[in-house]
């Protein structure tokens, strides 16, 4: 496993040539530049007009992504109720999905606990695996990149199993009425 601890990200998204595939595990992230946005959501404070830098730079790695026809997904397990960083980011969500991204969710429960995989993961071309990797507080710390095919086969079961179980976004309207506590 190679590790890369700067920003792997642009580099692999750009190596992709058909698809992007984010599996999502946790309840909450320490990603810095997200932290204003969810202050100001915890507030009952209006979101910022303007987009931040690093949200514009995601942005356009995504388009550039889709325009080259890869497909870039992801699935979000969620516990219900919500922590509140999963509230704030479902407000977020609907930027990921006008940028091109696929993103569906699936409440934990639905899942079962043995069908989802511990770590973050994205697979790019159903090959490459790259684990996101995070420090103590949660804030990233690069990644953990591999080819190993039956790791890569794990990553792509999967996502196949829990993409057919999961909810596309806009139809996840309130998860605290479809799946009560």
């Amino acid at each position: 496993m190679e590790l890369r601890q700067s920003n792997p990200w642009p580099d692999l998204f750009r190596d992709t040539q058909r698809s992007a595939f984010h599996m999502e595990v946790r309840d909450s992230y320490g990603v810095p530049g997200e932290s204003e946005p969810l202050r100001r959501f915890l507030s009952g404070e209006a979101r910022s007009e303007e987009p931040d830098e690093s949200w514009q730079a995601w942005a356009s790695l995504v388009r550039g992504c889709t325009a080259r026809g890869v497909t870039v997904s992801r699935i979000r397990v969620v516990t219900v109720p919500h922590s509140d960083y999963q509230r704030w980011l479902l407000t977020e969500t609907r930027d990921n999905i006008d940028a091109g991204e696929d993103i569906r969710y699936l409440p934990r429960h639905l899942a079962g606990a043995d069908q989802v995989p511990v770590d973050d993961f994205w697979l790019f071309d159903d090959t490459k695996v790259a684990f996101n990797l995070v420090d103590a507080e949660g804030k990233p710390a690069g990644a953990g990149i591999t080819t190993d095919p039956s790791i890569a086969a794990y990553c792509r079961r999967s996502k196949e199993r829990l993409w057919s179980l999961a909810t596309p976004f806009d139809k996840y309207d309130d998860p605290a009425e479809t799946y009560p506590r």
